[in-house]
């Protein structure tokens, strides 16, 4: 059954130019209308993904059974108390629910636990994209001292101890050894099997068109063209995997982050960060690099003002060099009440996966 969320029986929805929008998406995506997108932006038409029918057979694997085992055992964290699934849960899409990620010894992240969901996609990794594989991704947990806080060079002589772990390490390699580069390995493949399941998005995209109501339809509509949202979403996950300043800096405050200027040292990439994916959006709450977002009508609000409220000056900006700069592609939006509710309806109808994966019984001793 489709449930509209938001009363929308303003007299304008039956205005004929509103009509034909709606008609004009019930039909094959390449007869859509064009989106609004900047000059020079690099972008893909959105596409609808498959429900993965080798999920299971992919889950069988040695090498997956094995880093699925290593995902959810606490003994890779220095506690033995913390693993993987402890701020990435299947019961929360993959994330913790926490405005910031709770790790070792109790200690705060200064960051939200970003979703898993599709992870085999990514192309960097991080809100910072300081890592450039999912293996890369794997060893910064384990090892920061606010997370995990494991001395990797450790680790293998633990696991060696436990001798459940050695049949698993030989039938996935071959050889009952324990290194680091196997546990990195067998984790990482198990995070690859790690997807969103089809949304009403997906299904009204392959031509279901009574999937989506109207107000989600000119919701996307929204979406595509006066919101501006596919200069950086777009593609199969709906991000650009790409980093940007959208103005939530918060530069010389309490909630100060420089982000990707940490990796890179380059002053333009102050305040960027990563374009997160829009998939499963009700599944992976709260949300923003910060976590300090949790209501999407809030989010499309901020969007709607453009977000150039504390750019600096020519002058400012020659006296400090790192004084953020908001992306160039935030403008504001003009959007009435009416059209941010429309887009909050689309968005929510983005949300598919349901699958809730039991936890292994991992080897004890």
């Amino acid at each position: 059954m489709i449930v509209c969320l938001y009363s929308f029986d303003q007299a304008w929805t039956t205005d004929p130019a509103y009509e034909q929008i709606i008609d004009g998406y019930k039909k094959p995506i390449s007869q859509w209308p064009k989106p609004t997108i900047d000059q020079g932006v690099a972008w893909e038409e959105m596409t609808s993904i498959k429900r993965d029918t080798a999920y299971f057979t992919t889950q069988d694997k040695p090498e997956v059974i094995l880093g699925k085992m290593l995902f959810f055992d606490p003994k890779l964290s220095k506690s033995q108390q913390i693993s993987c699934s402890s701020c990435h849960d299947p019961e929360m899409g993959w994330t913790d629910r926490r405005q910031v990620a709770l790790g070792h010894d109790h200690l705060e992240g200064r960051r939200n636990t970003p979703s898993l969901y599709n992870i085999a996609d990514r192309k960097v990794f991080f809100w910072d994209g300081r890592a450039n594989s999912i293996e890369e991704q794997a060893v910064g947990p384990l090892t920061a001292h606010n997370e995990m806080a494991m001395n990797i060079a450790e680790l293998p002589e633990r696991l060696s101890q436990v001798k459940g772990y050695l049949p698993l390490f030989e039938s996935a390699y071959g050889s009952p050894e324990i290194t680091n580069e196997k546990i990195i390995r067998a984790i990482a493949a198990f995070q690859r099997t790690i997807k969103s399941q089809p949304s009403r998005v997906d299904h009204f995209i392959d031509g279901k068109y009574n999937y989506l109501t109207d107000q989600e339809i000119y919701g996307m509509h929204l979406f595509r063209t006066k919101g501006r949202c596919m200069n950086c979403h777009f593609g199969k996950d709906l991000t650009d995997d790409s980093f940007h300043n959208i103005g939530l800096t918060y530069y010389k405050r309490f909630y100060e982050d420089l982000g990707r200027y940490k990796v890179t040292n380059n002053p333009d990439d102050v305040g960027k960060f990563k374009t997160p994916s829009l998939r499963d959006l009700n599944n992976t709450r709260p949300w923003m690099h910060n976590g300090l977002f949790d209501d999407l009508q809030g989010i499309v609000n901020l969007y709607n003002s453009g977000m150039h409220m504390i750019d600096p000056t020519q002058e400012q900006k020659l006296q400090d060099p790192l004084y953020p700069v908001t992306d160039s592609l935030m403008k504001p939006l003009k959007l009435t009440r009416d059209e941010v509710k429309a887009i909050v309806s689309f968005l929510e109808a983005l949300s598919g996966s349901r699958f809730k994966m039991d936890r292994p019984d991992f080897p004890r001793e």
